[in-house]
């Protein structure tokens, strides 16, 4: 059995937990092509319509912060978030420009990318490459099975493609957790075992043995290159964690010490400062001391389910409910997966499942400390989460499919019956997933499953995240038509929509906020007033409310028929509502 065991550690691969001893290795090369497929497909979703949606007032921010490197230098532009990203974002947009001022892009437009393209594109390369992380992590835990289960879940999971697809930090974050905790955990078993997967089965009889440091020290580099994507130590916890449950057992050889705990911490620290130098810049300390000290915050409310909550992190309870990310799990996934991870929660807390799923377990319950409780909340967030979420509906697939496949073979007295009936239902799962994200494109944030009432009530539980401002381009391209010279423009959004007016060929377009009673004193005849869906506030809700009930909008966008955004002329008589409701 020990021989046995060592052959399975050899490709990489932990035992199947609810398999036979004798089990059979999966073919590496069908391995390898499969993920190869999987990430080829992942990407094609993530790019294909990737400018379909108009930049978010936070990209804009990234952009600004690209531009403002590009002319000065390393500056604190943008300097509450780290620095890794928008360094790739900068190449990526210089590499554009290049292509869109070539011979080949002059001669066919339809080879121009787009700016709302460039700038996203690194997010989507990440998140595609995810998929392999998703399966090595995957698999040292739970086998080749379940890892690819999850890793083609990823692949095809709608939420995942809309998070990758927009400019944000999350999807770096989670591709270097996951790279980093791959080492870590490899870095267990050399230590355990005295030899990697390779020597083992190509020469264990020679005596080599591999020593786990250079393991330690990638888990290093990669926790750095994390926090030169965005700053969340508390992800860092997880493997901590799990590494202090095993120092307890006296039979340990996973142990490093403080000397090399030391060189650890000075690594990651040394990485960060290389992908993220503009931490050392005074200014960005000030940033960031603005941002923790939540003024950064433009908004004093948050909309889910119809209602407003308040949203700064230190509102707690009182802020966004504590269940809303329950609610997002029940109504963004597709209804096959969720079932899955229902049937594989419980799996976790089953010796029979192996170490592994402490790993898990603790990386479920990081998150929902540091996310669940606070006051402030994101869609987006879930993304450092879902992994979690897709490997236990792995896990929980694997677990119904051999249950049924076994009860099948008693039944039936047949084994290839229950192989069939096994294999259609983990097909039916990644299907699933395929087809939900083809039926969303490119409208990913906005899919809702049939919990939530389908696509008729998509943009009614989190409209800030599932619009994110995306109809911005499509409101001003149309004010910028209809607008009179120096028109004003009443929006929550002032400087994104000035960006594009300014792209639409209208510099002289005045915007002001709708939030800020003074400055709606001074609409007129004529002007604009934009109630674009998600950035409904606590204080915009009483003018916005007052002219749906008494006027109706000029036009409305809306994105993959959904309405967006209701845009409304100023005339006397709304301009009367206006004046009545901020004098109250």
């Amino acid at each position: 059995m020990a021989a046995e065991a060592e052959a399975i550690v050899t490709a990489g691969l932990r035992p199947d937990l609810f398999a036979e001893r004798g089990v059979l290795l999966a073919s590496r090369t069908l391995v390898i092509a499969t993920l190869a497929l999987l990430v080829l497909a992942g990407f094609g979703f993530r790019v294909t319509g990737l400018s379909a949606e108009g930049l978010s007032e936070d990209e804009l921010n990234k952009l600004l912060a690209v531009a403002d490197y590009r002319q000065n230098g390393l500056t604190a532009a943008n300097g509450e978030h780290p620095m890794l990203m928008k360094a790739l974002q900068t190449a990526s947009i210089f590499v554009a420009e290049k292509w869109n001022n070539s011979s080949l892009a002059n001669q066919n437009s339809s080879l121009h990318i787009p700016t709302e393209t460039a700038l996203r594109l690194p997010g989507t390369v990440f998140g595609a490459l995810t998929v392999i992380l998703i399966y090595l992590l995957a698999a040292e835990l739970f086998g080749a099975e379940v890892a690819l289960l999850a890793a083609a879940l990823w692949a095809f999971d709608p939420q995942a493609i809309g998070f990758n697809r927009i400019a944000k930090e999350d999807s770096f974050l989670i591709f270097f957790f996951l790279l980093a905790n791959i080492f870590w955990l490899r870095g267990q078993r050399v230590a355990e075992s005295g030899s990697s997967g390779r020597d083992l089965q190509n020469g264990s009889r020679n005596g080599t043995v591999v020593r786990p440091e250079r393991y330690y020290w990638a888990t290093a580099a990669c926790f750095g290159a994390m926090m030169a994507s965005k700053y969340l130590p508390q992800l860092i916890g997880v493997s901590i964690c799990y590494y202090w449950m095993f120092q307890a057992i006296p039979e340990t050889r996973w142990r490093l010490g403080k000397k090399k705990f030391l060189i650890v911490t000075l690594i990651m620290g040394g990485v960060f400062l290389l992908l993220s130098p503009t931490a050392l810049l005074p200014a960005t300390w000030r940033e960031m001391g603005i941002f923790a000290g939540q003024k950064r915050i433009g908004h004093d409310g948050y909309e889910f389910m119809g209602s407003l909550y308040s949203h700064r992190m230190t509102d707690w309870l009182a802020g966004t409910p504590w269940y809303l990310y329950a609610v997002f799990l029940a109504v963004k996934l597709p209804v096959l997966t969720i079932v899955a991870f229902v049937a594989g929660l419980p799996l976790l807390f089953r010796r029979k499942l192996g170490d592994g799923r402490y790993f898990i377990l603790f990386w479920l319950f990081v998150w929902i400390m540091t996310f669940v409780f606070v006051g402030g909340k994101f869609t987006r967030y879930f993304t450092l989460v879902l992994p979690a979420v897709l490997i236990t509906a792995a896990v929980g697939a694997q677990f119904v499919g051999r249950w049924v496949s076994q009860q099948l073979t008693v039944l039936l007295s047949s084994e290839r019956a229950g192989v069939y009936v096994k294999a259609g239902l983990v097909l039916s799962l990644v299907l699933g997933s395929i087809a939900t994200s083809a039926s969303a494109g490119p409208y990913f944030r906005l899919y809702t499953n049939v919990l939530g009432g389908g696509m008729a009530k998509a943009g009614s539980f989190f409209p800030h995240d599932e619009f994110y401002d995306a109809s911005t381009r499509d409101v001003m391209a149309e004010i910028a038509r209809r607008a009179k010279p120096g028109a004003r423009v009443a929006t929550e959004t002032p400087g994104l929509a000035s960006h594009y007016a300014e792209r639409a060929g209208r510099p002289d377009l005045v915007f002001i906020s709708l939030s800020d009673p003074e400055a709606l004193r001074q609409l007129s005849d004529g002007d604009f007033l934009v109630d674009a869906r998600g950035r409904r506030y606590f204080s915009n809700d009483a003018v916005i409310s007052a002219l749906k009930q008494t006027t109706a909008p000029a036009f409305q966008t809306a994105l993959g028929g959904v309405p967006a955004a209701d845009v409304y002329v100023m005339d006397p008589a709304s301009l009367a509502v206006v004046a009545e409701t901020i004098n109250r």
